[in-house]
């Protein structure tokens, strides 16, 4: 009776977190699955947005943008915080405090602000742009932050701080005594981390991956106010569907919404299959 009555008020604890879920994510994807399937005017079953998307090189093309930039910005991303979770586990307990404060106000520092940001540092007639017009630095004279590099390089920016912060607490389980017991074996650095430290945070990194991925994947506001819709990436369109002056395409908005749903889906399960792999390896 008593466990009965415990189970009762943990339900009830979890009601408003349920509705929360049932409101703003289940019944917002119901819809737009739903949607996805229906023929624009008609409302009729089709698979007529699916196939728009993939006979049409103007969304094409937006698929191949966003897979580029993400998996490129994510693996840069992580090799960077890699070194950063290592510094971290490395220092002393003022520095990784000064640290860890650091990394979680640059990764709240995204969006509109951080793209007006890179606009006043590297844009047309930026900061870094007019010095280096002035001190004939060719390299940023000539560099355009309105393509593919500048949308990379602001993608990787917010990247970093965040893969580090998620990455430095699996070095953590990297003991000391695991160190002394190489050293004494007269492991070399190469063998203890490839036989020791990587088997430990490679889940970590595994994970921080897919994050990474997704976060990228679903990048708005900041290629947004860098780029308007003059770049092709998933968000931007699936956006100006939902969004149009003229026209609004929800059906096919929500075909792309699922598209985007389906990659996220597909890295998380690519990355969960590698690492069973590997532990089944080791």
């Amino acid at each position: 009776m008593m466990q009965r009555n415990e189970k009762r008020k943990y339900l009830v604890l979890l009601l408003p977190f349920a509705l929360l879920i049932l409101l703003f994510e289940l019944l917002p994807l119901a819809n737009i699955l739903i949607n996805s399937f229906l023929e624009p005017g008609t409302g009729g079953i089709t698979f007529a947005n699916f196939t728009t998307i993939f006979t049409s090189d103007y969304y094409l093309m937006s698929i191949k943008n966003s897979l580029f930039v993400s998996l490129l910005s994510a693996f840069i991303g992580i090799a960077i915080a890699l070194l950063g979770a290592y510094a971290i586990h490395t220092a002393g307990d003022r520095m990784k405090k000064l640290y860890i404060t650091t990394l979680n106000m640059t990764s709240n520092f995204q969006g509109i602000v951080l793209a007006f940001a890179f606009i006043l540092l590297l844009g047309n007639s930026g900061i870094l742009t007019t010095l280096g017009e002035k001190w004939n630095l060719a390299a940023l004279n000539n560099y355009d932050l309105y393509t593919t590099s500048g949308i990379l390089i602001t993608f990787i920016y917010f990247q970093i701080p965040l893969a580090t912060l998620l990455l430095y607490p699996s070095f953590d389980g990297i003991k000391t005594e695991y160190k002394e017991a190489a050293s004494l074996m007269n492991a070399t650095t190469w063998q203890f981390w490839s036989k020791i430290g990587l088997p430990l945070v490679l889940p970590s990194i595994f994970g921080t991956f897919s994050v990474l991925f997704s976060n990228a994947l679903a990048a708005y506001a900041t290629p947004y106010a860098l780029l308007g819709n003059n770049y092709a990436l998933l968000p931007i369109r699936i956006s100006s569907m939902f969004t149009g002056d003229v026209v609004q395409q929800v059906e096919l908005g929500s075909a792309l919404s699922i598209v985007m749903l389906v990659l996220m889906s597909t890295m998380t399960l690519i990355s969960n299959s590698l690492l069973k792999k590997f532990r089944k390896g080791v």
